[in-house]
């Protein structure tokens, strides 16, 4: 996405001699290696475009002039003038019809300059569809019939201008509007290359490109050597940008290049990702250059490297394009399509209040179908069909196979504030494990998937997971899709292993003979069965299934270990939790199981609220709590459905923290310092930061240098060592206005404990949701662990830890006004230690 998408390493044998780098790394050091060889006089392969059209036009202008004087002894009219000659460089060169004039092209007039003129990061209430569409579809027939790429870049570079949220989704529910209407076999293609991606997250494909073949294709193409490739780069800190520099200095091209189209990019996309065996990495470099050389104008050149290296940064999320798509389905739809839109004129006289209902309806709709069906693959096609209708959800629902997005849990600071929050209602406790979360498809026919909570394919991970299956169907059962938790266990004793032993076994082709670190599938739920959804059941009813008709092999497949409980029962739950943590869990999951909580109930137990309402979740930054109906009387009764994709306060954390008055959180390091003293040889402070889920970037948020063992020391100055791949230059994407010592190239998350939040004004964590002009900062920060089952797009948002910084605020103002005896038994119940 907007940040570097980098997708957790795997342990593949078969592909580790082959392993990729990253573009910085080809730029560290060049420069020395260059100046240490002897000068040679450039080749052809090597001089730019421009370069090797002069050294050609020199060689045939001698050419001609000896042929002309054996043949005429003189010359009267001397030679031909070329566009070299005589300067005329900024309009095309006339034609010769003598053979051996090469005809130069000046590259300052090949921008597609009818989509640049499209504005759309205009209302779409207002935005006049039907003046660009015509024009724009004609332009497209006299050059190939497609939607060209320009129109893309033209959203990009509109998206890129600004870090308005509403204008960057008006922006892209605007150009999705054009093609929709004027082409829409490009909107799938589009959709896919504004996510930075070319496929599902569960299937594999990847572009594999490392940095070599990005630096040699801008080489070539745009004539730099190594020095120049680096200077640019250590100026501007990005690849785009740097291709988008070299685009701009070159002066001439060969011939006018046909344009990108949307479809072709995307296609290229996809040869690069199937390109394997031998002469593979020939064949994407190919391609590469190919995608360079047709690059009309410098912006084209830097959205195709932000691409081929996986970094839009447009601020542009997966939800603000879930959101986009089902905006430009409320006005647009293609030629002959049946499903109705809203007129523009209609939208436009609406009122603010009454547009945001309609917009808000679509976008659930939408979002539901994606998280019980991520492939836009299949959503795009079914919304040029059918529109944002409740179709939608039956045509692009819950299927085998396809993984859908898991539902998560709120996180609490302690036992007494899950009570408090589940006042009334009953629970369930269950462990919380240390493993990986799992979800396990079976069809009719017996195939077995097996995802992660990242959606990635894990079925060559857990053969023996597999081979369980036929046995804990029962007889009742033909398909099904259950969660559970995948730990490592002593398969003679049944003790529970931590996660890092579970990080030991291989991730493909796995041989089940082979296996050393055995496994337990702890199931929590059951959301398909015999080709009926369950999302929609209750907890109680979907948990009471799932031990009814599913059997248990002891060490080898149970359920999750747990307690029914209500907020009366503080005692029983509390041993619960102890219970866990002496299990070596990482405390509990607490979920609400039924639909109505006890004090919604009439006295004839009917209910007093309208349950149908939506669950309540952790406000968004500038929300309000809400806790009442719409009388005020009541809280809102919490939904115990399977919501994919939420995070809900019907499921609670309560896990063993470093200190019971803090959240832990998951942290980016991005940069660090030489230590002084003893710590003088490793990286110390060490800069993190949490990440913007609007624009992409990483905010700075703490230095720790607390937590750290110097066995652990020395491994992160050996893994961010000056001079490697994992040690860039300064990088546009990251916010900090301090100078560290080194950067480093974001790639994992480490778990952080610490005190307090503060207002700081040396870290841009949060800025401009908390205070205009300071952010968000962490008091004693202390390292944890490296999270190594999270990736850098699950790291901690910015937006979530100002959540964070008004609860604790909220808790503050509360225990100033508590009488000072309360306000002590209030800490001393914070303060119980566990085990």
């Amino acid at each position: 996405m907007s940040s570097p998408a980098k997708k957790r390493k795997r342990d593949d044998p078969g592909t580790s001699s082959q392993r990729t780098r990253s573009i910085a790394s080809f730029f560290q050091g060049q420069a020395s290696r260059q100046a240490e060889k002897t000068p040679e006089a450039p080749s052809e392969q090597t001089l730019s475009d421009e370069a090797l059209a002069r050294k050609l036009q020199a060689e045939w202008n001698q050419e001609d002039a000896a042929s002309a004087a054996q043949t005429d002894g003189t010359s009267s009219t001397g030679p031909i003038a070329t566009p070299l000659e005589t300067g005329d460089n900024d309009r095309e060169p006339t034609k010769v019809q003598r053979k051996g004039i090469l005809s130069l092209q000046s590259s300052t007039g090949t921008e597609d300059t009818v989509s640049l003129a499209v504005p759309f990061d205009q209302n779409p209430t207002t935005f006049d569809i039907a003046k660009y569409v015509g024009e724009l579809k004609g332009h497209w027939v006299a050059e190939g019939g497609d939607a060209s790429y320009a129109l893309l870049t033209r959203a990009f570079v509109l998206a890129n201008a600004t870090t308005s949220r509403i204008r960057i989704v008006d922006t892209l529910v605007n150009f999705l509007r054009v093609l929709i209407e004027g082409d829409p076999s490009s909107v799938l293609p589009a959709v896919w290359l504004a996510t930075n991606s070319i496929s599902p997250p569960y299937d594999e494909s990847e572009l594999g490109l490392g940095g070599s073949s990005i630096s040699k294709a801008l080489k070539k193409v745009y004539g730099l050597n190594s020095q120049g490739l680096k200077s640019l780069y250590d100026k501007h800190g990005d690849a785009g940008d740097v291709a988008f520099e070299a685009k701009k200095r070159q002066s001439f091209t060969l011939i006018k290049p046909k344009p990108l189209r949307i479809k072709g990019v995307y296609q290229s996309l996809k040869k690069i990702a199937m390109s394997k065996g031998s002469g593979s990495q020939e064949a994407k470099q190919r391609i590469v250059e190919k995608l360079l050389q047709d690059a009309r104008g410098a912006e084209e050149s830097r959205y195709i490297v932000r691409t081929l290296v996986q970094n839009l940064r447009i601020g542009a999320v997966k939800t603000t394009l879930l959101i986009a798509l089902a905006r430009a389905f409320l006005y647009s739809k293609p030629e002959g399509a049946e499903f109705s839109v809203h007129p523009q004129r209609d939208m436009a006289r609406l009122k603010k209040e009454e547009l945001a209902g309609i917009y808000s309806n679509a976008e659930e709709i939408v979002k539901a179908s994606y998280a019980r069906h991520p492939n836009y693959g299949d959503l795009v096609p079914c919304l040029l069909e059918v529109g944002v209708t409740e179709e939608l959800l039956v045509r692009c629902g819950l299927q085998l196979h396809i993984p859908l997005r898991p539902m998560l849990g709120s996180i609490t600071r302690d036992l007494s504030d899950m009570l408090t929050k589940l006042q009334g209602r009953d629970f369930s406790c269950e462990y919380k494990y240390d493993g990986q979360r799992a979800q396990v498809h079976c069809d009719v026919e017996g195939k077995v998937s097996v995802f992660s909570r990242h959606l990635e394919n894990m079925t060559e991970k857990y053969p023996d997971v597999v081979s369980l299956v036929p046995e804990i169907r029962g007889e009742g059962v033909s398909s099904f899709i259950l969660e559970g938790e995948v730990v490592a266990v002593d398969q003679e004793t049944g003790e529970l292993q931590t996660f890092q032993i579970l990080t030991n076994r291989a991730k493909k082709n796995v041989d089940i003979g082979a296996i050393r670190v055995s496994v337990c599938l702890f199931a929590f739920d059951l959301m398909y069965l015999n080709g009926l959804p369950l999302l929609d059941r209750s907890l109680r009813e979907r948990r009471e299934l799932l031990r009814s008709l599913f059997v248990e092999i002891p060490n080898r497949f149970t359920w999750v270990k747990s307690l029914d409980a209500t907020s009366a029962d503080s005692e029983v739950v509390l041993d619960f939790f102890k219970s866990a943590t002496d299990a070596k869990c990482e405390g509990i999951m607490v979920k609400v199981l039924d639909n109505v909580s006890r004090s919604d109930l009439e006295p004839n137990g009917t209910p007093a609220v309208d349950t149908t309402d939506t669950p309540e979740q952790p406000p968004r930054t500038g929300e309000k709590s809400e806790s009442k109906n719409a009388k005020g009387s009541r809280r809102k009764a919490l939904l115990s459905t399977y919501e994919p994709d939420k995070r809900l306060e019907s499921w609670l954390k309560v896990k063993k923290d470093y200190s019971t008055s803090s959240e832990t959180l998951d942290l980016i390091p991005v940069a660090g310092w030489h230590g002084q003293g003893r710590k003088a040889k490793w990286w110390s402070p060490i800069l993190l930061a949490a990440r913007n889920p609007e624009t992409g970037s990483l905010e700075a948020v703490t230095k720790c240098m607390s937590g750290f063992t110097d066995k652990f020391y020395q491994a992160n100055k050996d893994k961010y060592a000056e001079g490697t791949p994992n040690v860039i230059s300064r990088p546009s994407y990251v916010e900090y206005y301090g100078e560290p010592d080194v950067w480093f190239e974001p790639q994992e998350v480490w778990e952080m404990a610490f005190a307090d939040i503060t207002l700081s004004p040396t870290y841009t964590a949060a800025i401009g949701l908390v205070s205009d002009e300071r952010g968000l900062s962490l008091r004693f920060p202390r390292f944890l662990k490296v999270r190594e089952d999270k990736s850098i797009d699950e790291a901690t948002t910015s937006d979530y830890l100002a959540y964070l910084w008004r609860k604790q605020s909220e808790r503050t103002k509360l225990d100033g006004d508590r009488p000072a005896e309360t306000q002590l038994g209030w800490q001393e119940e914070l303060s119980v230690e566990v085990g």
